[in-house]
Order: structure tokens, then C-alpha cells, then sequence
């Protein structure tokens, strides 16, 4: 692979990031979590991690995100296209949707501007509004989170996300909790929605990792290490078919032991 170069021409939203030769232990373990790990991901697109529990996905996530523990060393690069620091250009959404029961819709959405400068302006809430009307939660701006129902909450959680601007969006199985039909729904919002980001998603599921991605990643081993994964034709989201019922069946299966590579 090659280092990421600046180029003039990079749009606002579209980041591009390399991670070369990852070594990463947490402290009194002898073996490293990951070993020579590398990850391209390019800017603009969906990348999208598969692996068993506890293989590391959302230690890496968390690298990137820069919320590692202090018990946590790592040896590595990470180059970003235009050589700037990543520095407050992550948004992190994690699997529970982490709304404040005391806030309303709108202020959950907004929390991170009055964290930060003590209250949200008037163009980050008409910004707010509109996102949420986007999603259909319009009517739901003055509602508490034990008000709505658990695809709703996941919705507000996405407004979130999208309402901090930043170029790479890291998602650790943000629809894993929902029913099939919202997450398919949610899923092809999201696409809808962080179109042109840069997006790295966690997910035990290789459906929604064959519907989503651009690229595909099969992290496993000990130490961990990633696997590329072809992935099906034509542009995220992708309708399910034929093809990707059948890569999602190979994908299951070398996850269980049972397939052949999988290349």
C-alpha cells in the first residue's frame, strides 16, 4: 500500500487515513492484540470490519478515535491524505445510542456544542432541526429518549453524529440492537446520510458489511491481522440478491472455521 498524499483538489468531508505496521498490547498480556497491522482507508467510502468477539475491532476503532486506556501501547504510522492531525476530525458512534434521559431530542443532538462552548448557536440548531426532520423525527424534537422507541433513539443518535462535521465517521455495530426491518432502514439512511465521508463500520454482520461497504475486511488471528474480502457488484446500499446471499454465506462460514479462503 501506499502513504496517502495531500492532494488540493480533497473535497471538505473526504479523508483519507493509513494505518501501517500496527503492533498493540494492553499491559501484563504477553502476545500483542494486533501484529504489522495495515488498513488503508480511502476517503470518501464505507470500509467495513468483520471478526469473532474479541479480536480487536473496537480496540482499533478506538485508536483511531484516540480513546485507548493508559494500560494500552502501540508501535505504528498513521498518515492521513493531507498530512494534517486527526485530531478532532473523528466522530465515534458507538452500539447503545448514549442518550441523556434528562435532554430532549433536540438538545441529545446538540450536546456536544454545549459541552464544548456552552450552548448550541441558532444555526447549529436550524441545523439540527433539519437533520432530524430528515430522518422523520420531526415531530419528536421536544420528546425525552424513554419516549421513543428503540429505532428512533438509534436515529437521534445518527443526527448526532452527523451534526459534528467531521470528515471520518468511526460506527462499533450501531444497529446491531434493532429489529431486521429498522436496521435495514437505518442502514440505508446512514448511506444516504454520511455520503462522501469517510466511514469505518464494526459489524458481526456480513450482510450488512456486503449492503454497506466499499471495502471488506476480515480481522482474525492471533495476533490479529485483516483479511480483504471481495465484495459484490454495483454502489452501497446494495439490495440483497442472489450474489451477496451467496458471499454472505462464504463470509459465515470462515468465520465459523468452516469455509476456505475466502478471497
Amino acid at each position: 500500500m501506499n502513504t496517502a498524499k495531500p492532494s488540493p483538489d480533497t473535497q471538505p468531508h473526504c479523508l483519507g487515513v493509513r494505518v501501517k505496521q500496527l503492533t498493540l498490547s494492553f499491559s501484563g498480556q504477553t502476545a500483542p492484540l494486533f501484529s504489522q497491522l495495515d488498513l488503508t482507508l480511502q476517503a470518501g467510502e464505507w470500509h467495513c470490519i468483520l471478526g469473532r468477539s474479541g479480536c480487536g475491532k473496537t480496540t482499533l476503532l478506538r485508536l483511531l478515535a484516540d480513546l485507548l486506556p493508559q494500560d494500552v501501547a502501540w508501535q505504528g504510522e498513521l498518515f492521513t491524505s493531507d498530512a494534517r492531525s486527526m485530531s478532532d476530525r473523528v466522530a465515534y458512534m458507538a452500539q447503545q445510542d448514549l442518550l441523556l434521559p434528562w435532554l430532549n431530542v433536540l438538545d441529545n443532538v446538540c450536546f456536544s456544542f454545549r459541552l464544548k462552548q456552552g450552548k448550541a448557536s441558532e444555526a447549529v440548531q436550524e441545523r439540527a432541526i433539519q437533520l432530524l426532520q430528515q430522518v422523520g423525527l420531526g415531530e419528536k424534537l421536544h420528546a425525552r429518549p424513554s419516549q421513543l422507541s428503540g429505532g428512533m433513539r438509534q436515529r437521534v443518535a445518527l443526527v448526532r453524529t452527523l451534526i459534528q462535521d467531521k470528515p471520518l465517521v468511526l460506527m462499533d455495530e450501531p444497529f446491531s440492537a434493532l429489529d431486521a426491518v429498522t436496521r435495514y432502514k437505518l442502514q440505508d439512511l446512514a448511506a444516504e446520510l454520511l455520503a462522501q465521508r469517510t466511514v469505518l463500520l464494526i459489524t458481526h454482520d456480513p450482510q450488512e458489511a456486503l449492503r454497506l461497504g466499499h471495502h471488506l475486511f476480515l480481522m482474525q488471528g492471533k495476533p490479529g491481522r485483516l483479511t480483504r474480502l471481495s465484495v459484490p457488484e454495483g454502489t452501497p446500499p446494495r439490495a440483497i440478491n442472489a450474489e451477496l446471499a451467496v458471499k454472505q454465506q462464504a463470509i459465515i462460514e470462515q468465520l465459523s472455521g468452516l469455509g476456505e479462503r475466502y478471497v
